[in-house]
């Protein structure tokens, strides 16, 4: 319990800390405060996470700017993605597991992005859905 605690209350620190590391990947100001915000509205209390809530959720009127930063602005996602990991093998150690989880998620409709026919596990056979894959690092110290 008191893990869980812990992360409720502990994340603005975390995410602080992390984005220090990755804050230089983004050369001007506005893309770096823009990734900031969307990585605060990733771990916010959205209950969909599309770019529409979202953009609510932090304060902007339209999606516009944070798209604008994952399609247009120039960063290294392979060093983002290292200094992610370093700092998660720092707060629970090296000997950890790579839990991956790729989930279906069945939708009726087709305007969703990544709506398709596709096998889903979920539903045991070719369905109408989205596919999100997950992961997570486990250690006896806890799980990121």
């Amino acid at each position: 319990m008191t893990a869980a605690v812990d992360v409720l209350t502990g994340w603005p620190s975390w995410l602080d800390e992390l984005f220090r590391r990755i804050s230089g990947e983004f050369a001007r100001a506005e893309p770096r405060r823009q990734a900031r915000k969307y990585l605060e509205g990733l771990l916010g209390d959205a209950k969909r996470k599309n770019g529409w809530q979202l953009a609510e959720q932090i304060g902007d009127a339209r999606p516009w700017r944070t798209q604008r930063v994952l399609s247009h602005v120039l960063w290294d996602q392979d060093r983002v993605r290292d200094a992610c990991r370093a700092y998660v093998v720092e707060q629970l150690g090296r000997d950890g597991v790579l839990i991956v989880d790729e989930t279906g998620f069945l939708k009726k409709g087709e305007h969703s992005v990544g709506v398709a026919r596709q096998y889903s596990g979920t539903a045991g056979r070719i369905d109408n859905c989205r596919v999100g894959v997950f992961l997570a690092y486990a250690t006896e110290r806890g799980t990121h």
